[in-house]
């Protein structure tokens, strides 16, 4: 019941996304209309709950609430004699590029994502990592109802400074009812039109062409350098190897410098905040497009509405559009400044600003001010030892080596619209803005998606150029034709082999995550303890009581803490003498309410659990399983 209550819940904002779609992009055909409702819903399903938990808590009454907003917008945007028509104009290349990649992506998502398998749940090599934290703060949201939300793998931590609505999207469906991969899965399937279709709608928009678009749509959606010749030749299973090692694949493979990733397999299926980022950002740069290029100014509150969320739904998107926004109203200011031309522009700005302001001051800058090493020069983003250049051009390959001539082939108002990804590469070379900085990529990708727009209308002329001509017939250069055809298709192939292979990987890899003893413990816990209720585990990032019960533990990860730039090492070494040598004085100074015992604590420590077993109460056993009550 829960699952259909969800259904019927996403149907709502899904219907109140498109009702906006039909008000505030007026003449937009059917694709624009999907994208849209896709990206607006986005929007609504991450603004309305957590503006009801201000008020609820992160409750059912928070969520009905929201649910109240979203069905009085789709009221308000289907209201009859309202709005326009919807433009019939079909372009097979949106369909084709759109669902071949939504269903994809799908496919991985529901296989990688808590995927039921002889009692154990699985995952693939891209969530092996990730997935876990993602779990534990989308369960102890709905469970502990605090708003804003703790950080539930760090005991006395809060969520400052993390981009948390990209979980709270998922959590609301937890208090409808729904399981957790259900909870997990129904807002990413829904976000998939608008992060897909956003992006070929840009490409379409700044290329006036389908083809093209379609071409950018692939170069950047399965676009890749030239990592792959790392696994041609040398010892035997040297090319196999990408099917079955962890995490040596040609768009990942550390040992060699190359980290410039697929962006389904490494960003949208792992990376919440970058699949709801990219659900808001793309269609807002397509829209931006048409506001900022083809002077249609009545489209600056559909771009507010889908930036409004972002800074607490994946900071980065946020900052890429400001610089994007920026580079194109400077343009405005030297080709028009009228106030019929500023005002729109004005607008836009005072919206988002008063909208992000509350963001930025009360949950991301306390955390980039408190966390260890957050914002700070450094260049060359994640490159190790390599020639700058040679860098790049191995890893983003036949686009990069291709941008100059591109950018010189493009029109104007392409080459004013690439500026904003310009400013994004130049301030991601030299600015960290968290501890680890490989994360400057989420901001990177947004200069290569504008890249490979750039370079598909280069390949794109090219191409056609030669089949015109061939149809044409005659000339004296006929010959070279079809060599030109011929070159245009392996620089595509060079372009993508790549992650071909690596989405082959991605397709086949398989891991199990939690064991059916680890499942047991985790549903034990959620409906056997107070959700507020402190957990003593590991520090293993598969942890079944945080992630499967949404239950707070003293110290998680660090590869989870550090890379938030949280200081845990007061937490750690609790934890560690608690394990090691216990007392139920230092249990009640850290508020200790349960200690478990799995393979991982006792691999982790030299763990004194003969104390637990005369002191404590055990409270639950299964296979390697064991939970001790404290008190």
């Amino acid at each position: 019941m829960g699952n259909v209550l969800s259904l019927l819940y996403m149907g709502v904002f899904l219907a109140a996304g498109a009702g906006l779609a039909r008000r505030l992009v007026p003449h937009s055909d059917v694709q624009e209309r999907v994208v849209l409702a896709s990206a607006f819903a986005t929007a609504l399903l991450a603004a309305l709950p957590a503006l009801a938990a201000l008020l609820f808590r992160f409750t059912l009454p928070a969520a009905l609430t929201a649910l109240a907003g979203a069905a009085a917008v789709a009221v308000w945007g289907w209201l009859p004699g309202a709005g326009t028509a919807m433009g019939r104009d079909v372009w097979k290349g949106f369909w084709l590029c759109t669902l071949a990649a939504a269903a994809l992506t799908g496919w991985l998502l529901f296989t990688h994502t808590l995927y039921l398998k002889d009692g154990a749940y699985w995952c693939g090599q891209s969530t092996y990592g990730d997935l876990p934290m993602h779990l534990a703060l989308i369960e102890a949201l709905a469970q502990q109802g605090d708003f804003p939300p703790g950080f539930s793998l760090l005991a006395g931590q809060t969520v400052a400074g993390y981009h948390f609505l990209c979980e709270s999207v998922s959590s609301v469906f937890l208090l409808l009812g729904a399981g957790l991969k259900m909870a997990c899965l129904l807002p990413e399937f829904a976000a998939l039109p608008a992060v897909f279709g956003g992006a070929w709608l840009l490409a379409r928009r700044l290329l006036k062409s389908g083809g093209a678009a379609s071409l950018a749509f692939w170069l950047f959606f399965m676009g890749s350098g030239f990592g792959f010749v790392y696994f041609l030749g040398g010892e035997k299973g040297n090319f196999t190897r990408i099917f079955t090692a962890f995490y040596e694949t040609p768009t990942n493979y550390v040992e060699e410098n190359i980290r410039w990733v697929n962006p389904i397999v490494d960003m949208l299926v792992p990376q919440r905040a970058t699949l709801f980022g990219w659900a808001l950002l793309f269609p807002a740069l397509a829209l931006l497009a048409a506001f900022a290029l083809e002077g249609r100014r009545e489209l600056w509150p559909a771009i507010a509405l889908l930036a409004a969320p972002l800074p607490l739904t994946q900071t980065h998107a946020a900052l890429a559009l400001a610089l994007v926004c920026a580079v194109l109203f400077f343009r405005q200011l030297l080709t028009g400044r009228g106030r019929a031309a500023l005002a729109p522009w004005l607008a836009l700005a005072a919206v988002c600003g008063l909208v992000w302001l509350p963001q930025l001051l009360g949950e991301i800058l306390p955390g980039v001010q408190g966390g260890e090493r957050f914002l700070r020069l450094s260049f060359n983003w994640a490159n190790e030892g390599d020639n700058y250049f040679w860098f790049y051009i191995k890893n983003i390959g036949v686009v990069y080596l291709l941008l100059i001539p591109a950018f010189l082939a493009a029109d104007k108002a392409l080459r004013w619209f690439y500026g904003g990804g310009l400013a994004i590469l130049l301030l991601s070379e030299f600015v960290v803005f968290q501890p680890n900085d490989y994360d400057n990529n989420k901001l990177l990708f947004v200069w290569h998606l504008l890249g490979c727009v750039l370079v598909a209308g280069l390949l794109w002329k090219f191409s056609a150029g030669a089949l015109r001509a061939m149809g044409e017939g005659g000339g004296g250069h006929t010959r070279r034709r079809p060599l030109r055809l011929a070159a245009a298709g392996l620089l595509v192939v060079l372009a993508t082999f790549g992650s071909v292979l690596t989405m082959g990987r991605e397709l086949v890899s398989e891991y199990q995550q939690f064991s059916a003893d680890a499942i047991a413990a985790g549903q034990w816990a959620r409906q056997e303890t107070d959700p507020h209720a402190l957990f003593l585990t590991g520090t293993q990032h598969i942890n079944a009581v945080a992630s499967l019960a949404g239950r707070t533990v003293l110290c998680g990860s660090p590869s989870y803490l550090y890379y938030h730039g949280l200081k845990y090492g007061e937490q750690q070494a609790a934890a560690k003498a608690m394990y090691e040598t216990p007392s139920a004085g230092l249990l009640a100074e850290w508020g200790v309410d349960y200690v478990v015992f799995s393979g991982f604590e006792r691999s982790e420590f030299a763990a004194d659990e003969g104390w637990y077993q005369r002191n404590c109460a055990q409270v639950f056993r299964q296979g390697e399983y064991v939970i001790y009550q404290v008190g």
